[in-house]
């Protein structure tokens, strides 16, 4: 798969995913900052970014995706769906990054609906979830405009160790809604 485009409404602007490739830790090593991993326990260390990196070089089942904009190819950012346990189901999970300098343009959301058709065309699972904190604010925004449905709230472990108050939004991928 070269990639998977999303556009806006008019055709100008817009992501596209690009698979996650050998040369993507400096992107891992920009989304860790503490203003970008405040709701995600803080930043990691170095040892654990390339642990993190090799994950995404082998996501499997799912994928990992470095989103850039589709008019010029820039980098903005990180996205992807994997497989994980979810109240006894397998379900694809998504979550995201946004580089500071390209978050409020509305990037991220067309990104998530890009990784739901992603994760459409994977098959395996009905559902994709998204688990933002419940302080979240921007986080959770993003999963409404991409078309995720609030099913309530959750506790949930992220990193392990770090429990947190998340919100459970869905796919249903059969669906589309």
């Amino acid at each position: 798969m070269e990639g998977t485009d999303e556009r806006t409404g008019g055709g100008a602007g817009g992501v596209r995913l690009v698979p996650w490739g050998e040369g993507d830790l400096w992107l891992l090593r920009r989304t860790n900052a503490p203003e970008m991993t405040a709701h995600l326990g803080g930043p990691e260390t170095e040892e654990r970014l390339a642990q993190r990196h090799r994950r995404y070089l082998d996501a499997a089942p799912g994928r990992m995706y470095r989103v850039t904009l589709a008019d010029g190819g820039e980098t903005v950012g990180s996205i992807g769906h994997w497989q994980r346990t979810w109240r006894g189901a397998q379900v694809w999970e998504t979550g995201w990054a946004v580089l500071p300098e390209f978050q409020g343009r509305g990037l991220a959301a067309l990104a998530a609906r890009a990784v739901v058709r992603a994760a459409r065309d994977a098959g395996e699972h009905r559902y994709l979830h998204a688990f933002p904190s419940v302080d979240h604010a921007a986080s959770n925004a993003v999963c409404r405009r991409a078309g995720f449905v609030l099913l309530g709230q959750a506790d949930f472990e992220y990193p392990k160790g770090h429990w947190i108050k998340s919100n459970d939004w869905r796919v249903d991928l059969e669906r589309g809604d």
